[in-house]
């Protein structure tokens, strides 16, 4: 006959189908977990006009959450379709455009205002016609230069096409959220409680607040540069200005980027045009003004809104969009509060207290 198990046997395979009960659960969810993240973020931010809603609706989640995505829908995945779009149409034309060299080959000479360049433009028109006159050596270096062009400009669009499907997957979870916002709510604030008591529920307000502050920060300083650079695409008389606008605003959340790629590409597209003082001046409206803007107003908004000190605020957003990626922006800021908090309360702990709490 065989024994029966002992309790310390059962509990082994007990605690061994819970560990991995829990790793199949992190295996499906990995895939998910920057899309989950973001969606817990714009739930976190949103949840005032979400608690709106839903008094209007008198009490019907459904019916809230679902006006919630539309919402969300509107304002995040029209404005990205459409951005997508005009950069594919963007690549098309810059392949057009570029053709005729690719085909003929470069002019004799070079631009006026290369040659002219101080100390190496004499060198640069020297390079320019020696390429010219060997038409193996120029399309060697126009063959090694089209192949990465044509790469990054591939991949950018990959990724606007890959961050608009996951857009959509954000707003399909956030309308599950919200739906059952009050349920996720009782759990979030029962397993602060269980795990850490009064210090728990003081994080996960901390947590929230600093959430909705790095939010206020990204969103505030995104439209202020979007409106700096609105300003300069009309002084400098540059076409599309609403469209650039829109695409200064979603750029402007993309990290190390940035707006940098609008206001260069207006700057070109007005020195393609003949205007070179239009091009200068929007080359410095860029540098001082709109990307001024990132580097000041961000760190203010975020430190007003949360009670993270600036600096640690401005560590952990960089030090998180270089861990975590996007999601970064939110998780580091996050992290070093919540950080933060648990060394205040270990140092304030009396030393009969602390074995008590640390065991």
């Amino acid at each position: 006959m065989m024994h029966q198990l002992s309790s310390a046997q059962k509990q082994i395979i007990q605690t061994s189908i819970v560990a991995l009960l829990l790793i199949g659960c992190i295996a499906v969810l990995m895939p998910f977990t920057g899309t989950l993240l973001f969606a817990v973020v714009i739930c976190v931010t949103t949840a005032p006009v979400h608690n709106r809603l839903l008094a209007l609706c008198g009490g019907r989640s459904s019916l809230a959450a679902a006006l919630m995505s539309i919402i969300l829908l509107v304002l995040l995945v029209a404005p990205m379709a459409l951005l997508s779009g005009t950069l594919a149409d963007g690549v098309e034309t810059a392949i057009r455009y570029l053709k005729p060299v690719l085909e003929d080959g470069l002019p004799s000479d070079p631009p006026d205002w290369l040659a002219g360049l101080p100390v190496v433009g004499s060198d640069i028109g020297d390079y320019w016609r020696k390429l010219v006159a060997s038409r193996e050596e120029m399309n060697t270096l126009l063959r090694q230069l089209l192949d990465p062009t044509r790469k990054l400009a591939l991949a950018t669009v990959s990724i606007f096409g890959q961050g608009l499907l996951q857009l959509v997957l954000v707003v399909f979870f956030v309308f599950f959220m919200f739906r059952d916002a009050k349920t996720y709510a009782e759990a979030l604030h029962t397993g602060s409680r269980k795990l850490a008591g009064n210090l728990g529920e003081s994080m996960l307000k901390l947590a929230n607040g600093t959430v909705t502050g790095v939010m206020v920060g990204i969103v505030g300083t995104a439209a202020a540069q979007s409106l700096v650079a609105m300003v300069g695409f009309i002084i400098a008389g540059v076409p599309g200005v609403l469209m650039l606008t829109f695409a200064t605003f979603f750029f402007s959340m993309v990290p190390v980027i940035g707006a940098t790629l609008i206001w260069v590409g207006a700057a070109a597209w007005l020195y393609d045009g003949g205007q070179t003082g239009w091009a200068i001046f929007m080359i410095l409206w860029g540098m001082f003004g709109i990307s001024s803007v990132d580097n000041f107003v961000k760190p203010i908004l975020i430190s007003r809104t949360s009670s993270l000190p600036l600096l640690l605020i401005v560590v952990g957003v960089f030090g998180g969009v270089l861990v975590f990626g996007f999601i970064g922006l939110f998780l580091g800021p996050t992290l070093l509060a919540l950080g933060q908090v648990l060394i205040r309360e270990w140092l304030a702990l009396t030393d009969t207290e602390a074995p008590s709490i640390l065991s």
